[in-house]
């Protein structure tokens, strides 16, 4: 069983190359340079908070890797940049419904009389803030931001400012600058006004840095393996945990979402970001924010996530950006083969076929396109007879969420079927499942391949780490509270 796993997740550091597998973190050679713009995670899953059942949540997590004390500027989303949560309700591949999102940085800048002599100029302060951080006369900067809800093509569209301007809490400095962080958080929890497909249902939106939600042992599976996969499933040690990420979400009335007639629950979704083809660097800037640059030109998408770690350990190193870059409507043409003829099981197997480990031998993996690119049936796989296999987060509407000491973090591979890759809920364990269902759990399920198709598909195989649903809060935006960059002395 230790070589089993071990060979799995040497597997994982071969197939994901140069990337983290940290579900979406830096996964791609370029989005390494432009951190702002990197989609981490993804969740899209039926609200579990009392008295919001009709409504589906969906969160978009950005700039990966944020440690807490990164001032003085601290981690602004791209105010050059457009963030998009996407959503096809009639199985095409194609966006039916975009909420596009827009960032402003303003600048508030703080002078002070630091001689005390009226006569000489007051002078611009170097710290972001100068005293109370939850009062915003204090801090030098501020971010808001304008919800856009497209229907149709994302570009071309018709297109629906929802409510006026909102605003974004500023980061969590520490425990001197805010006295009570979650209370100033919450209070920017805003509703958003979506029209009659509401009806008399508040859809909700914030925006803000979180805790980083996904779990793993990063540092020691990159340093050769260095942790023991037989120690169980917590035998390892969550290296994120002290970081943050920011977080776009949503809570949407699930009329809103399915398509107008209702008759498929089933929608599917994807986040992306894009930016400006042409930038010009100002090799003067003036004063202020946002001056040492000045781009154009077409939106250009250069981020994309729906089903979690597809880019880290499904898609080859060479072909990782031209994923970030392109739409689920061409999934099959631009990348079918490494789905339906995977590299990772068949390493596993060269690595280790003298101690029994076998890959899964149904090709092409129909099971795989089955749990990535189509939705299990029964499940969460749309009811269009022409639906286009495409890799985007799958949910059934209908399904009735479950609160979250009753989850079960393994999803519909363990019986929960309100769970992934039924959307994805907070405290869903997808890295466990998706190892799984790379090595054959669904032949051993009778989904989409046989039992006898994948001889080691039952083993328990595991990255060490997880996260429970109880770890997450259970009401919106159900991520935590972010780690302050400095705590008071005691």
């Amino acid at each position: 069983m230790k070589h089993t796993v071990n060979a799995l997740l040497v597997a994982m550091v071969l197939c994901a190359s140069a990337s983290a597998v940290a579900s979406s973190h830096r996964e791609a050679p370029s989005i390494t340079k432009t951190p702002k713009v990197d989609a981490t995670d993804l969740y899209m899953f039926n609200s579990y908070e009392n008295g919001r059942e009709d409504y589906v949540t969906i969160i978009a997590n950005y700039l990966p890797l944020q440690d807490a004390y990164g001032g003085p500027n601290y981690f602004s989303l791209d105010d050059d940049a457009l963030y998009e949560i996407h959503i096809d309700n009639n199985g095409d591949a194609v966006e039916d419904i975009t909420f596009q999102f827009d960032f402003t940085q303003n600048l508030n800048s703080i002078e002070i009389d630091s001689d005390g002599d009226a006569s000489t100029p007051d002078v611009a302060v170097p710290l972001i803030n100068i005293a109370d951080a939850s009062n915003p006369a204090n801090v030098q900067t501020n971010e808001s931001y304008t919800v856009t809800m497209v229907t149709g093509d994302r570009r071309s569209g018709d297109r629906k400012q929802l409510g006026g301007t909102y605003k974004k809490p500023f980061d969590y400095i520490g425990t001197k600058s805010f006295a009570n962080y979650p209370v100033y958080a919450n209070g920017f929890i805003k509703d958003l006004p979506l029209g009659s497909c509401a009806g008399n249902k508040k859809a909700r939106v914030f925006v803000g840095q979180r805790a980083e939600s996904f779990a793993i042992d990063l540092g020691k599976v990159f340093d050769l393996i260095n942790l023991d996969p037989v120690g169980g499933r917590e035998s390892g040690t969550n290296i994120l945990a002290n970081k943050n990420i920011t977080s776009i979400a949503m809570e949407i009335p699930k009329s809103c979402l399915v398509s107008g007639n209702g008759a498929d629950p089933v929608i599917g979704a994807w986040t992306t970001a894009s930016v400006r083809q042409a930038t010009l660097i100002n090799p003067s800037p003036a004063s202020g924010i946002s001056t040492t640059a000045k781009k154009g030109g077409a939106w250009t998408q250069v981020s994309r996530l729906g089903m979690p770690l597809v880019n880290e350990v499904v898609i080859g190193l060479k072909d990782k950006d031209k994923f970030n870059a392109s739409e689920p409507k061409d999934d099959l043409t631009n990348f079918a083969p490494y789905v339906q003829y995977p590299t990772l099981p068949a390493l596993v197997e060269i690595l280790f076929k003298d101690e029994g480990v076998k890959a899964p031998t149904n090709f092409p993996r129909q099971d795989l396109v089955t749990a990535f690119l189509t939705g299990v049936p029964g499940v969460n796989k749309p009811a269009n007879p022409d639906l286009v296999p495409a890799d985007m987060l799958r949910l059934n509407t209908t399904t009735v969420a479950k609160a979250a000491g009753a989850q079960d973090d393994l999803g519909v591979i363990a019986g929960d079927n309100a769970g992934f890759p039924n959307g994805r809920r907070p405290g869903d364990d997808v890295t466990d499942v998706s190892l799984r269902v790379a090595m054959g759990k669904l032949c051993k399920l009778s989904i989409s391949c046989v039992p006898d198709d994948a001889e080691t598909g039952d083993l328990p195989y595991t990255d060490g780490v997880r996260k429970t649903a109880t770890e997450f809060d259970s009401v919106f935006p159900y991520l935590t509270t972010p780690n302050p960059g400095a705590r008071s002395a005691p």
